[in-house]
């Protein structure tokens, strides 16, 4: 289905069986930065790699992920003797984040030339290097990877689906909340799009509509800014302020718990250009002392929201903060 952009758990569940193995405890996960500091370095470019740059200050700064870079946790117990990115993401971070020089280079990883397939690439990447010796595991159990609970929820159709990032349609949607509205609206499929039946084997017409059957701790969201093969670009800005600033998903959506869900809005990958096929990538993102930053390759400067949200963005990133029930409690994420 074209809204769905499937990264390492392949096919459906019919429902989330429980896990044989959690392969890392939830409670170890922490939300908030433990350091406060100004941004850290840019990065060189080393030829077109400004989409590289952009995903990787973005992942940089997400701060449940850098938590655990920083404490260099994953290396100490890595067993891989050949390419892992969670080494390579680990000692990255550190780097940026430790360096006293304005700009490293980073290493050279993957060929995509678009952020959003980098993003997915990379994310993709860390997930299989956390299972290299659980591989076999039930999906379930996969979910259980300190990735995999960062950044992953579930969708629901007529099965339950691993999701990384929700990919939007911009077209027709006025807000990040509209577009997110759309995406778990009912879709009637009728005409050339009818459902072929199970049962008697005829072509009828259906409803079909996905839910978000578990949140993510982070949310990544893609929205669909090149609308055809040409790559023609959609050029609105799509970001009001009261939604950049705090995202509310409703659970009771997909899981009738009544709840509102608290994202706070921390980075902002952004193409500048007229096509996919032209123009180039840099990023907006909140470092830990609170303060914004432009990174643009090398350059890292100081900024403030207001220039943020005039943005035309391609690829946005929210941390859950806390959910908020119907009878007004609040409880941390």
């Amino acid at each position: 289905h074209p809204k769905l952009s499937p990264l390492f758990l392949r096919g459906g569940m019919a429902g989330m069986a429980p896990q044989q193995r959690i392969l890392f405890p939830p409670e170890k996960i922490c939300m908030d930065w433990q350091r406060r500091q100004r941004a850290g370095a840019g990065l060189h470019n080393l030829g077109n790699t400004c989409f590289v740059n952009s995903v990787l200050q973005c992942l940089t700064y997400t701060a449940p992920l850098a938590n655990y870079l920083l404490s260099r946790e994953h290396s100490h117990s890595c067993r891989q003797q050949d390419f892992c990115m969670m080494c390579i993401m680990e000692a990255h971070v550190n780097k940026v984040l430790h360096s006293l020089v304005s700009a490293i280079q980073p290493r050279a990883l993957g060929r995509q030339e678009d952020a959003h397939e980098f993003l997915r690439y990379t994310v993709d990447a860390m997930q299989r290097a956390c299972l290299s010796r659980s591989s076999e595991l039930d999906m379930s159990s996969q979910a259980t990877t300190i990735i995999h609970q960062i950044f992953g929820g579930f969708l629901r159709s007529r099965g339950t689906f691993p999701q990384l990032l929700l990919n939007l349609e911009l077209s027709a949607a006025s807000s990040v909340t509209a577009a997110l509205e759309d995406f778990v609206k009912p879709e009637q499929l009728d005409g050339e799009n009818c459902f072929k039946c199970s049962k008697c084997d005829k072509m009828v017409a259906a409803s079909k509509r996905f839910t978000v059957h578990r949140t993510p701790k982070v949310l990544m969201v893609c929205l669909k800014r090149f609308e055809d093969c040409a790559g023609r670009k959609i050029s609105k800005v799509c970001m009001p302020q009261w939604e950049c600033n705090f995202l509310f998903l409703e659970q009771e959506i997909s899981q009738s718990t009544g709840e509102l869900l608290l994202y706070t809005f921390y980075a902002v990958l952004v193409h500048s250009g007229g096509s996919c096929h032209a123009g180039r990538y840099f990023c907006y993102t909140k470092a830990s002392n609170g303060l914004w930053y432009k990174m643009n390759d090398m350059a890292v400067d100081g900024c403030g929201i207001e220039t943020v949200l005039r943005q035309q963005a391609y690829l946005l990133f929210y941390v859950r903060t806390s959910s908020i029930s119907n009878r007004g409690e609040t409880s941390c994420g």
